[in-house]
Formats: C-alpha cells, structure tokens, sequence
C-alpha cells in the first residue's frame, strides 16, 4: 500500500460495525460491503451494501445460506461506480477465499495482509508444518477426504479429536467426537464428501486469543484475551460457536509471556502487519497451543480499544503505512465484555437503539430466524466477574423484549 493520503476506506466482511465506528471517529470517511447491513452499521456510512436487504416483516433468511463470498466483490464494484474509494479494511468472514480477496485488493488496495500472506496462514496444513518448524505448541492435525481417512487419522492422533470444515470461521460447523461412531456423524456434518475436513486433536482448556500490531520493524501484543465460545444462555446452537469475548484474560505471567514469545515468531515467521489476532488454547498443563490465526481485524476491537485507550483503525494504518507503533503508557484495570446474543426462536426484531452498549443492531420488525446472531452488547466492569454481569443483565432484558415471528 502506498504511503498516499487515505481518505475513503472501505469496510469489507461479516463482522463490520464497529471497524466502521473506528473507523469514522479516526477521521475517514466510510463505506461498507457488508453481511448484515444494520442499524448502526448504516449510520457511520456514507454509502453502503449488504447481502441481506433487512425489511420490516421480512426475513433476513440463514446464513448458511445466503452467505456468498463473491458477493462482496459484486458490492465493491457497484460502490466503486459511485464513488472514490482509497483503500479497504478486511472484517472476518474472507479469511480463507484466497481468490475473492486477490480480485478485491485489485479493486481496492487492502491496508494489511496481502492476500497471498492471508492465504499462508489459512492454509492449515502447511500452517501447521510451519509452527512445527518453529517448534511452537499446536493441535496435532491432518486433512481427510473420505470417513476411512478420517478414522485412520483419528485413531493416530488419539480420541476425543476436533472435526472442522475446511473454510468456515465463527466456529461454524465445528465439533468434537470421542468414537469411531461420532466422528462418523460429525464428518458428515462438516461436509466431508464435498470437501476437506480437518481432523485435529482436541486440547482440553481455555480458548484464548492475541491481538497484535505489528509494523515492518516491530511487533506489539496490546492483550491477550478470554474467548467465550459456545455459551447456551446466549442461544449458540454451535458447541464450538464464538459468542464473544472478555479482555483482558488474567493468567500466570509466564503463560502470558509464552503467548507473548509465540505471537512474535508467528508474525515475524509470516511477514504479518498491521492488526492480526492468534487463537489459542491454553490446557491445563499451561501450555499454549496454537490453533489458527485471523490476519486481519477481529471480534475483539471494540473491547481492545476501551482497554487500552487507542483507536485501533488509526493505529492499524500507522503501522502499515507509517511503519509505526502506538506508545501505550497505562493500561485500564477494567474488564470488557462483548457478549453475542443469538435468537432462541424465530423472533421480530425489537427496538435495540436506546439501549447502551448494543452493537449489530437489526432493523426493527425485521424478522430473524432461530439461532441467527441477533446483536452484540459491550459492557465494561472492574472484574471480569462484573463485566460480564453487566453484558447479561442487558442481554436478559433484550431476550425478554422478543416476540415469535
């Protein structure tokens, strides 16, 4: 990306509002080729598109449906006929369609990962060969084709193993098996028999993840974070569904240093720049285990911001840019939580815009179908134990406000 004065930026995924709202208070100009096309999403926009058209009364319709990566590209296009646009930022959601993301950084430049970087770090094989290189602590794992592959890997790697389809993210698709007969039923859940699926050993502990800044001379891990994934009270239907975060997440500080050490030698080891995120899970051993990274912005921003005091759009583009990083002299010793509510039925979207600490909020009356994401609500407390609190009261109040479609 050249070092050009950006005024235009282009937001470009899933999980798109509060990149947007980063975005609008750094001093830019926004527009969104988007998923959901929500409520506050469109009031930092000067233009926008999205996949789903919400109407009062109609269905948004299921993700797993209507989701198509192409789309995206067909969005930025009618965009760019309109307008002027500078440069676009990446949300989740592209991660792993190596090819839509080439035709999109053609388009409009990508400040952040490459698209052929991206596709490094997606590509989980050869990922993994990398950590093991560099002797960093990962899930044992193989891709299969068929069932009799898939048994043959799972016994090697040793019950209970992980089945993940090959794209996907959000935890998506995702489950576990201890027996040849559930591994069985999960493959076939995980689309095996139209494509790939990842066997990988199951690591019993906390779901974690870093996120990081790096520059071309330098590297910051500003948090590692408490991921909160599969959460019944929120109505994830997905036993490994990512439903939020807590930041930061208190561990022993030599755990907290290890995550620190391997968050480097991946970014150096894969010339990443710019905001990036690395999942982990941290077993009860305390040893930390890599188990994907997200090379471009994630779930965590708003929560990292509050925590830290930065705006992360700003400083994202500082160091991809400006080939610098933010000098960050004290940090909260607050907590925040970002909790995402997901619908327990086919529901009428209700009024959400009074309440505080609502993001992804649907239009109202829309109507959303049974487990679809609903919205999210950021709280911050001085514990984790108050954060969270605070996120379920309000989530509480909003389950209450529901009426069936």
């Amino acid at each position: 990306m050249p070092k050009t004065e950006i005024q235009n930026l282009l937001v470009v995924g899933i999980d798109t509002v509060s990149i947007a709202n980063s975005a609008k208070k750094a001093g830019y100009k926004i527009y969104a080729a988007d998923y959901f096309g929500d409520t506050d999403l469109r009031r930092v926009c000067a233009k926008h598109e999205s996949i789903i058209q919400q109407r009062p009364g109609k269905s948004c319709g299921k993700f797993e449906s209507r989701f198509k990566p192409e789309a995206f590209l067909q969005m930025t296009r009618f965009l760019l006929k309109k307008v002027e646009i500078d440069a676009a930022l990446l949300s989740s959601g592209l991660d792993d369609y190596s090819n839509v993301l080439n035709e999109l950084n053609e388009l409009v430049p990508i400040i952040g990962n490459r698209p052929e970087v991206i596709k490094r770090v997606r590509e989980k094989p050869k990922f993994f060969e990398e950590l093991k290189r560099l002797r960093i602590p990962h899930p044992e794992a193989a891709f299969v084709r068929d069932i009799k592959e898939a048994e043959r890997v799972a016994t090697e790697i040793g019950y209970p193993v992980v089945i993940k389809p090959s794209r996907g993210f959000g935890g998506a698709g995702i489950g576990m098996a201890q027996s040849p007969e559930g591994l069985k039923m999960m493959c076939k859940y995980a689309s095996l028999g139209r494509d790939d699926v990842l066997i990988q050993k199951f690591i019993d502990g906390i779901h974690a993840s870093a996120s990081l800044l790096a520059s071309h001379a330098a590297i910051k891990i500003l948090t590692i974070n408490e991921q909160l994934i599969g959460l019944p009270y929120v109505f994830q239907q997905e036993p490994f569904g990512y439903c939020g975060n807590v930041v930061p997440l208190r561990l022993a500080n030599s755990v907290l240093e290890e995550c620190r050490s391997i968050g480097e030698k991946v970014v150096l080891n894969f010339g990443l720049r710019g905001s990036n995120g690395i999942d982990f899970v941290i077993s009860k051993g305390n040893i930390p285990y890599v188990v994907e990274v997200n090379p471009r912005f994630q779930g965590t921003l708003e929560c990292v911001e509050r925590i830290l005091g930065i705006n992360l759009v700003k400083e994202h583009i500082n160091a991809c840019i400006h080939d610098s990083l933010p000098i960050i002299e004290e940090r909260s010793s607050n907590f925040c939580t970002r909790l995402i509510l997901y619908t327990p039925a086919r529901v009428i979207a209700p009024d959400l815009t009074y309440f505080r600490g609502v993001r992804d909020i649907p239009l109202l009356s829309t109507i959303i179908e049974k487990g679809e994401p609903l919205c999210s609500v950021i709280a911050v407390g001085n514990s984790r134990r108050v954060s969270l609190r605070k996120a379920k009261r309000t989530a509480q109040k909003i389950y209450t406000m529901l009426c069936p479609a």
